[in-house]
């Protein structure tokens, strides 16, 4: 083969590449690239959007609980599933933590894993639930939803559970600064993301959360015990999800029982709009991460805009339509769906 040939065929393959990346990633891609516009519209709109000021004490500390919620909820719809009760549950892990760290007089660190264990308790009855008792996803955590509502209600007893003061650096896991300028609470965000990441490319769990969505009944063919590892990757979500209380609880300086409420739909709109497909197989923990962002620099724009908050629903609304419409498009031109 000539010298020439040669370098065509490199040419050939090196775009063969090129090409085989840009239709794997196509979904981050147009995320990240609606991200940018996003934020350049509203930066010329309203200056003062782009300060890092509102960048960093706006968008970053919003995108966190949201965002955090997001990632665990990536590895539960790459399976095919969905999680209805992270929202409450992140009321039900903050009312805990609360009254715990209270009454027991609790450090932050034990507070921290307190919060991460009860979450990650309450994805893996939602795990049960589903595997055990065969209920369908939606089913199931459409309960668990309801029930820890109530659970927080009751554990409450309707009132705030007040703890920041009494816990001496409990705001510092949201607001502090580890790194001068830059909250803790973003700090959690990418580091939980950059591990989550790992988790799903280079593990175990992650190879089997991708089998489980792209085809169950050959993955359970094939020897793997499905419905234990679709219970571990429903804990491992909750892990997530009670870090986000934790987030959250220092945030705001309290726990209160309707805390959370509403927060998985934009969760799930999150992981949605990132490119993870509600069909299962496919998603990126990365994806969620810029479509939390986009929510966030979304809603944060708006109000920056004083568009009204009614207007500020109908409009996220529609991103949330035209990202799953999306989905769809790119699928059906794969040829995965009909």
């Amino acid at each position: 083969m000539s010298d020439t040939a040669k370098v065509i065929e490199g040419e050939v393959k090196g775009g063969n590449r090129i090409a085989a990346f840009a239709k794997r990633e196509v979904g981050r891609v147009l995320a990240l690239a609606s991200l940018v516009v996003i934020f350049i519209f509203f930066t010329i709109m309203r200056p003062v959007f782009a300060s890092w000021e509102n960048v960093s004490g706006g968008i970053l500390m919003s995108t966190t609980v949201i965002g955090l919620m997001a990632i665990g909820t990536t590895f539960v719809i790459i399976t095919g599933g969905i999680d209805l009760s992270i929202g409450t549950a992140t009321a039900l892990v903050a009312v805990i933590v609360g009254k715990l760290v209270q009454g027991l007089n609790l450090n932050v660190w034990t507070g921290i894993l307190v919060g991460i264990l009860v979450g990650g308790l309450c994805g893996v009855i939602n795990g049960l639930l589903i595997t055990i008792l065969k209920l369908p996803p939606f089913i199931a955590t459409l309960a668990t939803m309801k029930a820890a509502q109530g659970l927080a209600l009751i554990i409450s007893d309707l009132k705030p559970v007040l703890f920041t003061t009494d816990v001496p650096g409990w705001d510092a896991i949201a607001t502090g600064n580890i790194i001068p300028n830059f909250p803790n609470g973003a700090l959690i965000l990418f580091v939980g993301a950059i591990i989550a990441s790992i988790i799903l490319n280079k593990t175990v769990i992650g190879r089997y959360t991708f089998a489980i969505g792209s085809n169950e009944a050959a993955t359970k063919l094939s020897g793997v015990k499905v419905n234990s590892w679709l219970i571990a990757i429903y804990g491992l979500g909750g892990l997530y999800v009670g870090m986000a209380a934790v987030v959250l609880t220092s945030r705001l300086g309290s726990a209160r029982p309707d805390l959370g409420l509403g927060y998985e739909l934009e969760a799930i709109a999150a992981v949605i709009i990132g490119g993870t497909s509600l069909l299962g197989g496919k998603g990126t923990i990365s994806g969620t991460v810029i479509g939390a962002l986009i929510m966030a620099v979304l809603v944060n724009g708006l109000r920056i805009l004083e568009l009204q908050q009614e207007w500020q629903y109908v409009i996220t609304g529609i991103v949330i339509v035209l990202a799953v419409w999306g989905d769809n498009v790119r699928r059906r031109r794969a040829g995965e769906i009909s």
